[in-house]
């Protein structure tokens, strides 16, 4: 047996003995409310079948169901790290909205996206995090800029902190430029060494003071089981694409291998942020 095959048959083993998946909720679209125009891959807040408001990510927008993998890798370890996250869920989308939306451009969008796609629970109220104005704890500044140096999450600057205030606290946003790795599954294994330079964008790199400390605190808490239990959990329907090499099996392996090689690294990712503030 290939070492390729065998660690695919570890992998599978080792879901058959543990079988432990994050507990994610699954609705579906009863009504589609708005589009939020701020965003190039218009997200829409809908009700679901629960009676609650949420955002809902598409599967046929830009970078299509990629896009909601790193999203949902990101909310995950982001609330695993203890982050404020809103709730996500699975949401199904059917083929009606498509035929009653006026608008051909969201039209479209809704009919690619008939399936399984991304919500996360709507923030009423909550306003954009301002840099210039809100002061974040040093801890959680610095978990933050390390946490997206691991994703290599290129959207979290000052443009787009993609960080709201909701009732007094900070609550993590749209990861989805996050693991940008995975647009090539060809070329994967050039990133497991890479570090983040453009960690001297982040917004909060000035405000993360304590940069070994959040190093330590990750470490305790991103094992690699919380890891697999997070990558177990992405629907098998969104690592299926004509276009990629790997099945569904080898891309769970694989963001696995690079979350390990990436909190395996963590002191010179430390070293990199600390030399960009």
């Amino acid at each position: 047996m290939t070492t390729k095959l065998f660690k695919v048959a570890i992998y599978i083993f080792g879901i058959f003995v543990v079988m432990k998946t994050i507990d994610i909720r699954t609705v579906d679209v009863v009504q589609y409310i708005k589009p939020l125009r701020e965003g190039g891959s218009l997200p829409a807040i809908v009700k679901a079948d629960d009676g609650f408001l949420y955002v809902l990510k598409f599967r046929g927008a830009g970078q299509g169901k990629k896009a909601l993998i790193a999203d949902f890798i990101g909310a995950e370890m982001a609330r695993a790290v203890g982050f404020n996250v809103p709730e996500i869920v699975f949401m199904n989308l059917d083929d009606s909205f498509s035929q009653t939306e006026p608008d051909e451009e969201i039209q479209d969008l809704l009919k690619f996206s008939v399936g399984l796609n991304l919500g996360v629970h709507f923030l009423s109220g909550a306003i954009t995090f301002d840099p210039l104005v809100s002061k974040v704890d040093s801890i959680l500044a610095s978990k933050l800029v390390l946490l997206d140096s691991i994703m290599s999450n290129i959207d979290r600057t000052a443009k787009n902190p993609n960080l709201l205030i909701w009732h007094n606290d900070i609550w993590i946003i749209d990861n989805g430029a996050s693991f940008y790795f995975h647009h090539n599954w060809d070329t994967w294994k050039n990133h497991l060494t890479k570090t983040f330079p453009l960690v001297k964008d982040h917004v909060l790199l000035s405000q993360a003071t304590r940069l070994s400390d959040a190093a330590n605190d990750i470490h305790i808490v991103l094992t690699e089981e919380k890891i697999k239990n997070i990558i177990d959990t992405i629907p098998e329907d969104w690592l299926l694409n004509e276009s990629d090499t790997l099945s569904p099996t080898e891309m769970r392996l694989a963001y696995l291998e690079y979350m390990n090689a990436k909190l395996s690294m963590l002191d010179i990712l430390v070293k990199e942020a600390e030399d960009a503030r």
